[in-house]
């Protein structure tokens, strides 16, 4: 009779994967499967997922909840899902698999809003400058119009300062450079980044503002919960 030695490996592999909370296991999932979609298809999927401006001819209603699951690299996706995996366990084991269903969609939605928001002012102005024949205003606009966003890091941030208002006090640590930190001071810190960056206009390609606009909705969301009691309602 042969015998078949079995260590258990895939066993374990199941079992690391079935002890991620429910949501956050599954919004991996998904982008995992819509990242190997684009890389299959990249036109199409960059084209009809992402979100772009709403006077773009590329807007789609529905690319304001599938921009969300888009990514640009493995590395984009790789670093979004493996922050997703240790801040939205914490986050989702706390408050709970329906609330954090709702505070993950909220955040990413705002993410959208605000980065939307500040293409429209980016747009206005540019239309100054297209009433009065400037060629590089027609150009940026034109820019904006072709532009598409995309990317899971409006959520990611929301979660993150959301595992910074339930656990301010605990310890994280940077790999490089090796700092650190309580969660409250990390937070605080990439908010200043992004503001910062945002405004100045470095790091280009990086939606700075749907980053902050995460963050906002995120503060704003915790915020209401426990102001009215319902952060620990399941």
């Amino acid at each position: 009779m042969p015998y078949y030695y079995d260590d258990g490996g895939g066993n374990r592999i199941g079992q690391f994967w079935r002890s991620i909370p429910a949501v956050t296991r599954n919004i991996i999932m998904v982008n995992v499967i819509m990242f190997i979609a684009t890389l299959v298809n990249e036109d199409f999927m960059v084209g009809c997922f992402s979100l772009f401006y709403p006077a773009s001819p590329h807007f789609r209603w529905w690319q304001c909840i599938t921009h969300m699951f888009m990514h640009g690299g493995f590395w984009h996706i790789f670093f979004n899902m493996y922050t997703l995996f240790l801040f939205g366990s914490a986050v989702e084991k706390t408050i709970g698999t329906r609330k954090f269903l709702v505070f993950y969609f909220v955040t990413g939605l705002g993410a959208a809003l605000l980065h939307t928001g500040v293409e429209y002012l980016q747009a206005q102005f540019y239309a100054v400058g297209m009433a009065t024949g400037d060629i590089n205003a027609q150009v940026a606009y034109t820019n904006l119009l072709r532009t598409p966003t995309l990317g899971a890091s409006g959520a990611i941030y929301g979660v993150l300062i959301g595992y910074a208002m339930l656990y301010p006090n605990s310890v994280l640590t940077l790999i490089f450079p090796p700092v650190s930190l309580k969660a409250k001071w990390f937070v605080i810190i990439f908010a200043v980044i992004e503001l910062v960056t945002g405004i100045t206009g470095t790091a280009e390609g990086v939606a700075h503002f749907a980053h902050l606009g995460g963050m906002l909705f995120g503060f704003l969301l915790i915020l209401y919960w426990r102001k009215t009691g319902r952060l620990w309602r399941y």
